[in-house]
């Protein structure tokens, strides 16, 4: 019984560890939502409530997509559209690079599948407070992108980032 208490505390210890480190005090929102069969078709635009309670500060947002291997092309394009508390509507269409000039995947792999988190805005100012509707469009030239496993969006606040 003796030999329990060590292995006991060496647990503990790296479980408080882990969720130490898991803390993302820049988070305001990180949001993903999975693409049914892996096909996301122009006409599915993914919708992400977000409240803005701090006008004086300044946000980093992110494009996050998970996409397999055999993902046809080295971009993708997303329409980033944003409605503010007053409903005032805009749109931008953003080109997220996926793989370098050599081929290689810019993102996060683990077998077939690759994660990536892209800038889009640093340091945005939101001039409103309150709930904002932010929606992605897949842009791309074809109707229905393959595969294409989640997308998603981060929004984080620039002065807690880790830059």
């Amino acid at each position: 019984m003796k030999f329990c208490k060590p292995i006991f505390l060496f647990l503990s210890i790296i479980l408080f560890l882990g969720v130490f480190q898991s803390c993302d005090e820049a988070k305001i929102i990180d949001e993903n939502q999975s693409i049914p069969d892996q096909n996301w078709d122009f006409k599915n635009k993914l919708t992400f409530d977000v409240n803005i309670t701090d006008t004086n500060k300044t946000y980093n947002v992110f494009v996050n997509l998970r996409v397999g291997s055999d993902y046809r092309y080295s971009n993708f394009f997303v329409m980033v559209h944003q409605t503010n508390p007053s409903l005032q509507s805009s749109k931008e269409r953003k080109e997220l690079i996926l793989l370098d000039d050599r081929g290689n995947w810019l993102g996060k792999g683990l077998g077939d599948i690759f994660d990536f988190q892209i800038p889009i805005y640093t340091q945005k100012r939101f001039n409103q407070k309150g709930l904002y509707k932010i929606e992605l469009e897949q842009n791309m030239r074809e109707d229905t992108l393959s595969p294409i496993y989640a997308a998603g969006i981060r929004i984080e606040d620039f002065s807690l980032a880790k830059n």
